[in-house]
């Protein structure tokens, strides 16, 4: 893979509680200097990275419910809103994990289908366009019955990606889930690998297994490997 079409594939991540702002600068500099797919952070900062990206050619995207998405639905509809409002161009959403272990499949379709449609009408009324929904499973949590189902509700909510993981469970992105995941999705909808992500090769098993997108918070360390 070229390391110009590597970089399209990373959304270069900073979702450390310590970060400042001083980090979240940084991290835009990066990602405008090797042209990465986006940039994804705190909901605190979405303001600050997307004037900082501005004219450039990389997203702003954020993660509500995160790392565990216990939020009710109605939080995580308004945090959606909120993020697109304050400059988001993207969602990552953490499903709840809680209730999809407990059988509650029909609140996670709900509450999906709440946070898609909200970042998509307050996108459209600020003419920005598509607002990208992610969600994220957490693989590492479900058997594959479980990812399956996830797959399918995430379907019927409508949301552009489906994402392994926070990369803050017990296991990151696997090649056996990437697999998993684009084999019973929809071709439209796309799959995100997350979680310990730190090479250009993690970064190419991950692409050849299915992934379009790839959650690393290593993307310069990975553009300078390629590029040396």
């Amino acid at each position: 893979m070229q390391a110009e079409e590597l970089a399209k594939t990373i959304d270069h991540t900073l979702l450390r509680a310590d970060a400042t702002s001083a980090d979240v600068e940084q991290l835009c500099v990066e990602a405008a200097r090797y042209h990465f797919a986006a940039v994804c952070l705190f909901p605190h900062w979405v303001p600050l990275a997307a004037d900082l990206l501005r004219g450039r050619d990389v997203k702003t995207c954020t993660v509500i419910s995160f790392p565990f998405g216990a939020d009710t639905p109605r939080i995580k509809a308004l945090a959606a809103d909120d993020a697109v409002q304050r400059g988001a161009d993207e969602i990552d959403v953490v499903i709840n994990v809680q209730a999809f272990l407990s059988g509650e499949f029909g609140l996670v379709r709900d509450e999906l289908t709440g946070v898609v449609r909200a970042a998509r009408v307050r996108g459209d009324n600020l003419g920005r366009g598509h607002v990208i929904v992610k969600v994220i499973i957490e693989t590492c949590y479900l058997d594959d019955k479980m990812k399956r189902l996830a797959c399918h509700i995430c379907e019927q909510a409508g949301v552009d990606f489906v994402k392994t993981s926070t990369g803050l469970g017990p296991q990151g992105a696997t090649v056996k889930d990437v697999e998993l995941l684009r084999d019973c999705l929809d071709a439209h909808i796309g799959v995100k690998a997350s979680g310990g992500i730190r090479t250009a090769a993690d970064v190419e098993r991950m692409v050849s297994a299915g992934a379009v997108r790839v959650g690393t918070s290593a993307g310069a360390a990975i553009m300078k490997e390629c590029l040396a």
